[in-house]
């Protein structure tokens, strides 16, 4: 008779390991890179108020929400680590509905397209709101509501 599960080798065991360490470090890379990146953006910032020169809003805007999509992809890296190498999908519905809001404000010359882009953006809200309301570890939740119930409902 055939075992459900093989025994592990010492190969399955070395490649998940070794793409890890791969993983993490391409991810701390990422994370220097967006650093820099950053703080770049924010020195232009302070350069143009100091200048105060004429500045298109919409490109400034852009930047703004450029500088925001830098800062969430760095919390989502440091999220990674923090919790033992697992992306929190709520992290994804920000940088989409950040990186959304920037492309209608950059490119809203055809208004079908702007259109189509609010509503992707009305779509991710939708999928934040259903994140939140949904319970994220279900096990307790199916304890808590047996503890409610009188002991002769329980079977």
């Amino acid at each position: 008779m055939r075992k459900p599960f093989p025994e592990a080798t010492p190969l399955s065991i070395m490649v998940p390991k070794v793409l890890q360490v791969f993983l993490n470090v391409a991810l701390l890379g990422l994370a220097v890179t967006l650093s820099f990146l950053l703080m770049r953006s924010l020195v232009e910032f302070i350069q143009l108020l100091w200048t105060l020169e004429s500045y298109d809003y919409k490109v400034f805007l852009a930047d703004i929400l450029l500088f925001f999509l830098y800062f969430e992809f760095i919390a989502m890296i440091v999220k990674y680590f923090k919790e033992d190498y697992h992306f929190p999908l709520r992290y994804f519905l920000y940088i989409g509905i950040t990186a959304m809001t920037r492309v209608i404000i950059v490119e809203h010359d055809n208004p079908v397209h702007t259109l189509l882009n609010a509503l992707v953006i009305f779509i991710l809200i939708a999928s934040y709101f259903i994140i939140n309301m949904t319970p994220r570890e279900r096990p307790e939740i199916a304890n808590q509501h047996e503890k409610k119930l009188p002991s002769s409902l329980i079977r």
